[in-house]
């Protein structure tokens, strides 16, 4: 069915509840899992943060390492065999391309983010993903819900 899973992240509980999916189902399937963040260029450039913070981006991408890694560790945990990746680019554009460098079987992914206001005018990055995808795609909910039927994910049954 599925052999290898992507799980795009951006450290939102969204994601983290998409992440805990991916992982029951890797289990249950015994798939691997690539984790990807991806740090969205652009919106702040090489902004200087005050004081020592360094710039904007710099800080972004030591946050979406965390992310990864918080993770990747989770999937170790669970001896699933787990690759990470951060990526500097448009959401939607990175996550489709990393899917087909893994030749991922499915993307899952949370039904929301940590978007906010741009978000909801540009349209969601799960939104694009799932409009423009070549492969399945699972959207979850943050309580672990799947968003179209509304029942709970559950792999192991």
């Amino acid at each position: 069915m599925y052999d290898r899973i992507l799980v795009p992240t951006d450290g939102s509980t969204h994601a983290d509840a998409a992440a805990d999916t991916a992982l029951e189902l890797a289990t249950a399937l015994d798939a691997t899992v690539a984790v990807v963040c991806i740090v969205e260029t652009g919106l702040l450039g090489s902004v200087s943060l005050p004081g020592d913070g360094g710039s904007a981006e710099d800080v972004l991408g030591e946050q979406a390492a965390e992310f990864v890694e918080e993770i990747a560790d989770r999937a170790r945990a669970r001896d699933v065999s787990v690759t990470s990746d951060i990526r500097q680019g448009v959401p939607v554009r990175e996550i489709l391309e990393y899917a087909g460098e893994v030749d991922a079987d499915v993307i899952v992914m949370g039904s929301r983010g940590r978007g906010g206001v741009s978000r909801m005018l540009l349209g969601s990055v799960t939104e694009g993903v799932t409009r423009h995808s070549d492969r399945d795609v699972l959207v979850v909910g943050r309580d672990g819900t799947d968003i179209a039927t509304g029942d709970e994910t559950d792999f192991e049954s």
